[in-house]
């Protein structure tokens, strides 16, 4: 199985993410929350029934981010 919301996480950790939008109607999934990194793949949705697994990364990420 391909680890799709490991290399997210990881991409964050190792400061790739660049920002986050929760979107209504994204292509053709509906909802999501949409994960902006500044390498490819640029945009990565993440479904509704995972957003729990993120609060705490992006709320961390937020925190370190306002930092500055």
């Amino acid at each position: 199985m391909y680890p799709y919301h490991n290399l997210n996480k990881k991409r964050i950790k190792n400061g790739e993410l660049i920002g986050y939008e929760f979107v209504k109607n994204y292509k053709e999934i509906g909802e999501c929350l949409l994960l902006y990194f500044n390498s490819p793949p640029f945009e990565r949705p993440i479904r509704p029934h995972k957003y729990r697994e993120y609060s705490d990364i992006l709320a961390k990420w937020e925190k370190s981010r306002n930092k500055t």
